[in-house]
């Protein structure tokens, strides 16, 4: 069709067939694409809200029941509250801790601690455990010394952190690294030694170089084993560094602990307990985040 009198136009070839000119397909832009996808992650979503209510009731039900208990039993007289008070009292005491300031300054002062060392350890045990556990003369002359130094616990040699470095903030950190090394080492060279040696002899076949040979094979096949190890020292770091603050600190949720034990400031004891645990389950959380990101080619697509 001519453009300017509206008709079609042939072109004729020698065989007296007839030409004719390709129609363009209309265009559909990217936003028109991504609305047919959003739709339907939007209706998967909305058909696993119940599962997902449910599940969140589930989980959070064994929360709630030991709260209530917490609640009632200093109440009903089955517990003296004078060393067990209501969760309301604590809850109370938590409040007003955080109103003032006192809570969220020794939460910082520990986080501080128990994060430097985590993140130290986390830098020392993961290069070093693939080093052990991929060569083996490493192991041999490393594993007597591993040994030695992993069935002793890190609060046993706490006083001979504060006799050589002080009763500082280097000590404290110390011991976190110190205590927080051992389950990434070991944690890490199980899972450089337990890859499935299939894996292995495939990557061999291919000629692989000996980097690309950890960073296609070993290292994805590792990743979930050392996560596992680096769970454990999350939980690890703020323990043992609650344990040195007791000894000697001047902040930090272990002194508000002792000090509140000292003061019989009971629930303000408790509140600082609570705060350790809550502290605890978010690393906890913000850990299996990081490992679902590094380790999602081991989900399926709609994982």
């Amino acid at each position: 069709m001519s453009p300017a009198t509206g008709t079609v136009t042939d072109k004729s070839t020698t065989s007296g067939s007839i030409e004719l000119a390709p129609v363009p397909s209309p265009e559909v832009s990217p936003h028109a694409r991504r609305v047919p996808v959003t739709t339907a992650r939007a209706r998967r979503v909305v058909r696993r809200l119940p599962d997902l209510l449910v599940s969140g009731a589930t989980r959070s039900a064994a929360i709630v029941a030991l709260l209530l208990l917490w609640e009632t039993a200093p109440r009903l007289g089955l517990v003296d509250r004078t060393f067990l008070p209501p969760f309301s009292e604590v809850a109370r005491a938590w409040w007003e801790l955080a109103a003032d300031g006192q809570l969220a300054d020794n939460a910082r002062a520990s986080l501080v601690r128990s994060f430097s060392g985590f993140g130290l350890a986390v830098l020392v045990a993961v290069p070093l455990g693939l080093l052990i556990g991929w060569y083996r003369p490493v192991a041999d002359l490393l594993g007597p010394l591993l040994e030695v130094f992993r069935n002793t616990a890190a609060l046993a040699l706490l006083p001979v952190f504060v006799l050589l470095l002080g009763i500082g903030e280097t000590s404290k950190i110390s011991i976190v690294l110190y205590a927080c090394t051992w389950p990434i080492l070991l944690n890490t060279i199980s899972a450089v030694r337990g890859v499935d040696p299939t894996l292995l002899k495939l990557a061999k076949s291919m000629d692989l170089s000996a980097p690309r040979l950890f960073q296609k094979v070993i290292l994805p096949s590792a990743v979930p084993v050392v996560f596992t190890g680096i769970r454990l020292a999350g939980a690890v770091s703020i323990l043992v560094l609650v344990a040195a603050e007791m000894i000697g600190a001047k902040a930090g949720l272990g002194y508000l602990i002792n000090a509140s034990q000292y003061n019989f400031a009971i629930p303000q004891m408790y509140a600082g307990i609570v705060t350790i645990s809550a502290i605890g389950v978010a690393f906890n959380q913000l850990l299996v985040a990081v490992e679902r990101r590094l380790s999602t080619w081991r989900l399926p697509a709609d994982g």
